[in-house]
């Protein structure tokens, strides 16, 4: 195959690799933009395997990326849904505090979405609880009206085609192989052939850490991928939910435990939970790959953070392998369901990046190389705040690679 060439490449089709490169596309139409995607098709992990919940930025620290982006995101994910003929709708989303110590941390999130400019948000009390979702039962609850649906598979899918229409290309089968210097850019080896860029932005999601060391980085961080699994509600038990219910998350962890979800396409999901997974890209619990879970086992934070949480943890695995558990976890929202209720549903892997000490990184986090940018963490809300992700990164790479307006 002839060598292809790129001003810019940017590897991985997935939601935010799809968005970055839309945006450059739209910003600089002269400028040749190749999508590097290894799969057959876009949004084949992450942004294909995920709750399709549109967030609205009520669980983010004030002031961090991922607030700023989340609220954002969601405005201009409803606008795009519109715009695109997308299935979308805005169902709200109840957080309930089943427990007196979950009480003052419901009011946190409170504060914390107030701060974040989350609008329609509002504390129910017990009764006001089962006004909104007749089945679930709490203490409290928060409700936040903005909280919509949507399908990230098809928003990916339209964000290719919009890439396509302003000229730039998303090569699928297209998996990057290495790199070499060349004195004009980057000669970029991939399964199909040599590609020469100006200039690459790497998000690659589950395998975005490789992707830097490969390009000749030091991330100081190492992508732990946690395996979130889920359980079907069957059709004659659906009317137990409505929309959205949530628990109070556990503050000293990124994951927001066990919830249900109605999704757009019909049905209503519950679930994930969070348990490591020995494959990246692994799917189900017979799933392992050698070399991922080395790359697991032989790297300090896992060890570390195992040794802080291994509580947690514990009943994660117990909640994987017990379904008499996942159901008991569920009961604390709706107590009516009972394991006859549901059936193994699917899953997704989400990628999450982890330092020596142990520690999640809990913002999204983006490293500068000469002619390169690395997206190193960008896990949920990812998928809402892919347009302002994609917006921020054509930002960083128009000061890096010194892009100009034509």
């Amino acid at each position: 195959m002839p060598e292809a060439r790129c001003d810019i490449l940017v590897i991985g089709g997935g939601i935010v690799g799809l968005s970055t490169a839309m945006e450059l596309t739209s910003r600089y139409p002269a400028l040749r933009v190749l999508v590097a995607e290894k799969e057959s098709g876009v949004a084949r992990h992450q942004s294909g395997h995920n709750s399709g919940v549109i967030h609205s930025g009520i669980y983010y620290k004030p002031g961090s990326l991922k607030a700023r982006m989340c609220v954002e995101g969601a405005r201009l994910m409803v606008e795009f849904c519109q715009k695109h003929s997308i299935p979308h709708q805005i169902c709200g989303k109840l957080i309930i505090a089943t427990s007196a110590e979950e009480v003052p941390r419901l009011e946190e999130l409170r504060l914390r979405g107030q701060a974040n400019g989350v609008s329609g948000i509002r504390t129910l009390t017990a009764e006001q609880v089962r006004e909104i979702e007749p089945h679930a039962r709490g203490l409290c609850g928060l409700h936040v009206s903005g909280t919509g649906i949507t399908d990230y598979a098809q928003v990916s899918r339209k964000y290719a085609e919009i890439i396509r229409e302003n000229g730039g290309e998303v090569r699928t089968g297209c998996e990057v192989t290495g790199f070499g210097r060349r004195n004009s850019g980057i000669e970029v080896r991939t399964s199909t052939g040599t590609i020469a860029a100006g200039a690459v932005i790497n998000c690659a999601g589950l395998h975005s850490d490789r992707v830097a060391v490969m390009a000749g980085l030091k991330p100081d961080v190492r992508i732990i991928p946690f395996r979130g699994e889920y359980y079907d509600v069957v059709p004659s038990r659906q009317s137990l939910v409505r929309a959205l219910i949530y628990p109070v998350p556990d503050p000293r962890f990124p994951f927001l435990g066990v919830h249900f979800t109605r999704r757009i396409n019909g049905g209503v999901d519950a679930g994930p939970n969070a348990v490591p997974s020995f494959k990246r890209e692994g799917y189900t619990k017979s799933d392992f790959n050698l070399g991922d879970a080395l790359s697991e086992a032989t790297y300090p934070g896992v060890w570390r953070m195992a040794a802080k949480y291994w509580r947690n943890g514990f009943r994660e695995f117990h909640r994987s392998i017990s379904k008499k558990s996942f159901v008991a976890s569920l009961q604390r929202l709706v107590p009516e369901i009972v394991a006859a209720d549901l059936v193994a549903g699917g899953s997704g892997v989400r990628a999450q990046a982890m330092r020596r000490d142990g520690s999640l990184v809990d913002d999204f986090q983006f490293v500068s190389a000469e002619r390169m940018l690395h997206v190193c963490n960008v896990p949920s809300p990812a998928a809402t705040a892919s347009i302002p992700i994609g917006k921020a990164i054509a930002d960083m790479a128009q000061a890096n690679f010194q892009l100009s307006r034509i």
